[in-house]
């Protein structure tokens, strides 16, 4: 009887032994598969601002949650940028820390990762304002506007390997289509300050230009036009403009009116302070790629196939305009202007094939589907205000979407774009939706307001007024970007 208690009670302790070390398992396997697939949502939303007119900010994101294996990576995601002492030519006789503020906002604008897909908006008009800034600060203590090419090549190399140094792009003169001989003034005529300014009217360039009001310039502009008749003026040698025959280029050229421009925008340079000569410049920029749309369309034939007839919500057609609109979805990111100019000119493509009806109001199409996709997911249109890409160690690289044209892409009135004005006083965007449901089944997966997501979020925002600004910020950005 003893032997029989003793044998029953060691085979319980031995049963209660191996229950305890499956217990174990069981809890550290739960734990640790709670730790892998507890991962933080898309955005974190920081606490809201406390007046209804702040941006709203979105603190910086990580990694996002992909459920499914086969889903791709978003087109930013982490990587810490690399920077490195330059190797100079030694040739170029300027002070570059005179200018390093400059230098360095530009890198960021320029950043490696980011260039392509901000280029057209940031990138580029930044460096172009670079450039101009550095014949100002280069011709500070002689006479000249413009480099001589030898030292221009010199100059030029080291711009661009000191901007790479500091994480910006080493194609930026591809990219931006800058070379050695902007510096030169090209063919222009008028080099010097003493011509200059024997030739131009001065005050009244100063006057025009040395504070450019960035809401009046582009629709009743004031510098653009003063810059214009000086540069007509230099490349004319000081003679009246008025009436005069060879204006079209025919004589002179439109590259040498071009590099006459250049000359005036260094000597402006050479005259302003930095870092009014730069926001002045950026403005100017802004109004040019404003009026545009960067975007390339191919021809739309499976889309003009799919929805010629289309009168009503009709799944196939929004299937072929959800899968064109995808691939321009990888291009880049556009401004509010812009994708009206893009919905605007790829509406007119459809008209012209026989699309007649409003397959965006159909389809449910809005701006923000004609921009790059921040995780895929969810559209963002920069501001037509020039802004920056802004790098910090601590929060990665970050930029301003402007969140107030979350609404219905413009289906043109006619198939002819020379009726479309962005300045015309008639002109205005259509109403912020009141509802985040999805008129069609064919609408963008993902770009429907959902509970709980950022864009219902914003939704609701809206409908109270609220800022119409958001700053996305990403931790730091992978060298090989693909976009989603």
């Amino acid at each position: 009887m003893g032997c029989y208690v003793t044998g029953s009670f060691y085979h319980q302790l031995l049963l209660f032994t191996i229950w305890v070390s499956g217990f174990q398992d069981v809890v550290a396997l739960q734990t640790q598969l709670e730790s892998n697939f507890h991962l933080p949502s898309k955005f974190e939303i920081s606490d809201p601002p406390l007046g209804l007119l702040d941006p709203i900010e979105i603190s910086p994101a990580v990694v996002p949650n992909y459920s499914l294996p086969f889903e791709t990576l978003p087109p930013m995601h982490p990587s810490f940028p690399s920077t490195y002492e330059p190797v100079l030519s030694g040739r170029c006789p300027v002070n570059f820390s005179a200018i390093s503020s400059t230098m360095t906002k530009t890198a960021s604008d320029c950043s490696a990762p980011l260039a392509a897909y901000v280029g057209n908006v940031i990138c580029c008009p930044q460096v172009r304002s670079l450039v101009h800034l550095f014949q100002g600060h280069y011709g500070s203590d002689t006479d000249m506007l413009v480099l001589h090419q030898s030292a221009a090549d010199d100059c030029f190399s080291d711009i661009i390997s000191i901007l790479a140094s500091r994480g910006a792009n080493s194609t930026i003169p591809t990219l931006c289509s800058v070379k050695a001989s902007n510096l030169t003034g090209g063919s222009c005529p008028v080099k010097d300050v003493m011509t200059f300014e024997r030739t131009v009217n001065t005050s009244k360039l100063l006057d025009a230009c040395s504070a450019v009001d960035p809401l009046k310039e582009c629709c009743r502009p004031t510098c653009q036009p003063a810059i214009m008749e000086a540069a007509l003026r230099i490349s004319s040698g000081g003679s009246s403009v008025m009436g005069n025959s060879n204006l079209d280029g025919s004589s002179f050229g439109i590259d040498g009116l071009s590099d006459c421009k250049g000359v005036v925008y260094a000597w402006l340079s050479k005259k302003l302070p930095a870092d009014d000569a730069n926001s002045a410049f950026r403005i100017l920029s802004s109004c040019k790629v404003n009026k545009a749309c960067p975007l390339e369309f191919k021809e739309p034939s499976s889309v003009i196939k799919a929805c010629r007839n289309s009168a009503s919500p009709n799944p196939s057609c929004c299937a072929s305009l959800n899968t064109y609109i995808a691939g321009i979805q990888k291009e880049m990111l556009i401004t509010n202007r812009q994708a009206i100019n893009c919905a605007t000119l790829f509406g007119s493509m459809l008209q012209r094939g026989g699309v007649m009806t409003n397959i965006y109001e159909l389809c449910d199409v809005d701006l923000k589907d004609f921009s790059l996709q921040a995780y895929g997911q969810q559209g963002c249109l920069l501001r037509s205000l020039p802004s920056d890409v802004v790098f910090d160690n601590s929060t990665g690289f970050s930029f301003t979407c402007d969140l107030s044209d979350n609404i219905e892409a413009p289906w043109p009135s006619s198939s002819s774009l020379s009726s479309l004005s962005l300045c015309a006083p008639e002109m205005s965007l259509p109403a912020l939706p009141v509802s985040g449901n999805a008129k069609n089944s064919g609408r963008f997966a993902g770009l429907a307001p959902a509970p709980n997501s950022v864009t219902a979020m914003l939704y609701s925002v809206f409908r109270i007024g609220a800022a119409p600004n958001i700053r996305l910020s990403f931790p730091f950005i992978h060298n090989s970007v693909v976009a989603a």
